[in-house]
């Protein structure tokens, strides 16, 4: 069966059309949770994600926080979270963000964050001073991530 094309119908059409060509990106984000684990650990250590897309970082075991140690832009990131508290950031620059639990740095719980599959700071991160395991833990870390974006 063919609808007939009446002025009717075309606007209404055009109307669909206009309206999926004008709805934000933010309407389509995507959220993406992470928990403290009981091994001092995040349970996502390498997390790919779009640009507006969300992390929220969920407090399933005690004693552990978010602390951003890297990013294309620090200034727009929040400070570190609470101890044990939920934590939620959208993500608006592409690049990489480090992150890590502030009391367990240096045993490595750490994270990245990669934003719009952009690597263009991965250098940078690699010459952060850090312990030798956490070092360690961000080179296999890295590893990962440039594995995800080839």
């Amino acid at each position: 069966m063919r609808l007939p094309l009446t002025p009717l119908t075309l606007r209404v059409v055009l109307f669909m059309l206009l309206t999926l060509l004008i709805i934000p990106k933010d309407a389509s984000a995507e959220t993406v949770q992470i928990e403290f684990t009981q091994f001092d650990t995040f349970s996502i250590e390498v997390v790919h994600i779009d640009v507006g897309d969300t992390v929220e970082w969920l407090p399933k075991n005690s004693g552990h926080n978010v602390e951003f140690i890297a990013g294309p832009q620090m200034n727009a990131l929040p400070k570190n979270s609470k101890m044990d508290d939920f934590h939620s950031v959208a993500f608006k620059t592409p690049g990489i963000y480090l992150y890590g639990c502030t009391p367990h740095l240096n045993m490595g719980m750490l994270g990245l964050i990669v934003v719009g599959n952009d690597l263009h700071n991965l250098e940078k991160l690699r010459n952060i001073k850090l312990s030798r395991i956490a070092k360690s833990v961000l080179e296999d870390l890295a590893k990962i991530a440039k594995s995800h974006s080839e």
